[in-house]
């Protein structure tokens, strides 16, 4: 199923939603590859735990939340896609970083648990079928499909890719 098939555009989450092409999820699942959306772990180990300003977060704060997001985007639509109607609250991003083990970890370490959880991502994507993907239900403040939550999970990394390379590799030059 493509983004086009997302209907209606979950408010909030169109940001990250936006940030794919009109591409079958499985096809943006590989294009969108954690390795290929952070491709210059160089930059990124040289940043460790730099921030751009005081009281943001470091580049490892940033991976640590991306994945944290898709393993909480995860869990969303697998509830979702199998019909459960709960409404499931947000979360308190600042929280879970706050409290974190980031700063102690490397930059390779951190790929490597994004790249396992999106391996989880795909199988449990898998596990649905055209139905199921485009079963919804109400989450941080919007109604949301288990198809529009693959997008956001794809999407998320984007949005933060873009911010570091905005924000984080100009402290390189």
């Amino acid at each position: 199923m493509k983004k086009s098939m997302i209907s209606p555009m979950p408010q909030f989450f169109d940001r990250y939603i936006n940030l794919v092409e009109d591409i079958n999820i499985f096809e943006a699942f590989d294009k969108y590859a954690p390795d290929h959306v952070y491709t210059d772990i160089a930059k990124l180990t040289n940043l460790q735990n730099r921030a751009y300003a005081e009281g943001k977060w470091s580049v490892k704060d940033i991976l640590q939340h991306v994945i944290d997001n898709e393993r909480i985007s995860s869990y969303r639509a697998m509830r979702f896609s199998r019909n459960d109607k709960t409404t499931l609250p947000g979360y308190d991003e600042e929280l879970l970083a706050a409290n974190t083990i980031a700063q102690q970890r490397s930059i390779e370490e951190l790929m490597q648990e994004f790249n396992q959880v999106r391996q989880s991502t795909i199988s449990l994507f898998k596990s649905m079928n055209d139905e199921m993907l485009l079963r919804s239900g109400f989450a941080f403040k919007s109604d949301i499909s288990a198809l529009a939550l693959g997008f956001v999970i794809i999407g998320h990394p984007i949005h933060h890719m873009r911010v570091i390379e905005e924000r984080y590799f100009p402290l390189l030059d």
